[in-house]
């Protein structure tokens, strides 16, 4: 099967749970990630109970805090 993650294919030979995909898709930081799966955010709490499908458009997000500089 064939999902998009950040713009890029990854083939996966089954289903994943969004946790084990972050494993999978080799995540920077997993525990700050956020994730969209198709349009749709999935909380924390979730990631080990949403499976991705074939298809399915994953991005992996990363909040930076910043402060002024001077």
């Amino acid at each position: 099967m064939i999902v998009k993650v950040n713009g890029e294919n990854l083939e996966l030979e089954k289903s994943l749970n969004v946790a084990d995909l972050l494993i999978a898709a080799k995540a920077e930081q997993p525990e700050y990630v956020t994730v969209q799966l198709n349009g749709e955010f999935v909380t924390r709490d979730d990631f080990a109970k949403i499976f991705v499908n074939d298809g399915d458009e994953i991005e992996f997000l990363y909040f930076m805090g910043g402060g002024q500089l001077g």
